[in-house]
């Protein structure tokens, strides 16, 4: 804990420099908003587009407001993260000045979604820099952002994915035909997306060959590897799940069902944040054990990428009564639209105690190796 503070001191990142800039800020909002103040000291740190980061106003709103996005406008005094694991705290860099600490951070909230935030990059500066902070480790984060690998350990486990194809960038400029071949393999309907991309973005629901070139330029100005995946007839299903305290096992929340109005063909982004039809039963309409068993399910997805905190597993529900996993989110997104706190809180856990337990299980854990 910090010498200068009796509260525990928060470093909350957000903003970042992937296409999920946005929600990461909405995320942090609420975030921030619903942290125990008697308790915790928050100390906002945005990271604009461009990559720099700032110490970003407290009373910066953080929401979505008629449709308008909101951004860390790169306006704030200038942050650095010192690597020295003995230092404990934040840097404020401003162009002809002394470098001067902003205080000893006690742990560190990276709310970032996506490239260079969820994927393991942030978390090896932190880890470099010996700070606490919440959510997967390195390679945790870089397997849950890669739909691909995430794919190949789930399978590796024994744990059941539907039939998908992953695209790179050499292979799509050299070995486009056969790629595309294998994709036609797959049959039609297919989800073209990008492999490490999330909220939606960039994603095309192809059902005619001739759209698949599209898709995939449409999928790589996103990211360079592209995922294309087989169509499952199914209800989709999520689950939460958190890391137990001490030395307990993972546990899952009650699931969601997300049921989308407006004739959307799939969950965009659009209806994720935007569309005010949507909605979640939680739990959803499903037999006791085949809820049971997809919550045993979530929980071998987490540990089998060895994640830590908290993650978001996605399933489809067959007409034949089998679960298929779909994908994992290591940092799901926390706004009021968010399935993730809307399971836990149905399943007893509400929004502060929620942001309190990632917290409480963040400062629990070792620095370093574990």
């Amino acid at each position: 804990m910090s010498q200068l503070s009796p509260k525990i001191r928060v470093a909350v990142v957000f903003g970042g420099r992937s296409s999920e800039h946005a929600i990461s800020c909405v995320t942090a909002g609420a975030v921030m908003a619903a942290v125990d103040r008697d308790r915790y000291e928050v100390v906002p740190v945005g990271i604009a587009r461009d990559g720099r980061w700032v110490l970003a106003p407290g009373d910066q709103r953080l929401a979505i407001e008629d449709g308008r996005l909101p951004e860390v406008d790169g306006s704030g005094s200038a942050l650095a993260l010192p690597f020295d694991p003995d230092a404990g705290g934040l840097m404020v860099v401003e162009p002809g000045a002394v470098p001067r600490t902003l205080g000893d951070v006690d742990v560190v909230l990276p709310l970032l979604h996506g490239p260079y935030g969820e994927d393991g990059t942030i978390q090896g500066l932190l880890e470099l820099a010996g700070a606490r902070y919440v959510g997967a480790g390195v390679l945790a984060s870089a397997v849950g952002m890669d739909k691909g690998f995430m794919k190949l350990v789930w399978q590796a486990q024994g744990l059941p994915v539907g039939p998908y194809v992953t695209i790179t960038d050499r292979e799509w400029r050299r070995e486009r035909k056969r790629k595309l071949d294998e994709v036609r393999e797959l049959g039609l309907p297919v989800f073209v997306k990008p492999a490490r991309a999330g909220s939606s973005m960039g994603i095309t629901r192809v059902t005619s060959e001739d759209a698949l070139d599209a898709a995939v330029e449409t999928a790589r100005e996103h990211d360079p590897k592209v995922i294309v995946e087989a169509a499952i007839t199914g209800r989709e299903i999520e689950c939460g799940v958190l890391q137990g305290l001490a030395d307990e096992p993972s546990e899952a929340s009650l699931p969601a069902e997300v049921l989308m109005g407006g004739g959307a063909d799939f969950y965009d982004f659009e209806t994720k944040y935007l569309d005010s039809s949507l909605r979640m039963d939680i739990p959803p309409d499903l037999p006791a054990e085949a809820i049971e068993e997809m919550r045993r399910l979530a929980v071998r997805a987490f540990d089998a990428l060895d994640c830590e905190g908290l993650a978001r597993v996605d399933f489809f529900y067959t007409p034949e009564g089998r679960w298929i996993l779909n994908e994992i989110n290591t940092m799901p997104g926390f706004t009021p639209a968010s399935a993730f706190p809307q399971m836990w809180a149905a399943s007893g856990l509400d929004y502060p105690a929620l942001v309190d337990r990632l917290l409480q299980t963040a400062l629990a854990r070792p620095v370093g190796l574990r």
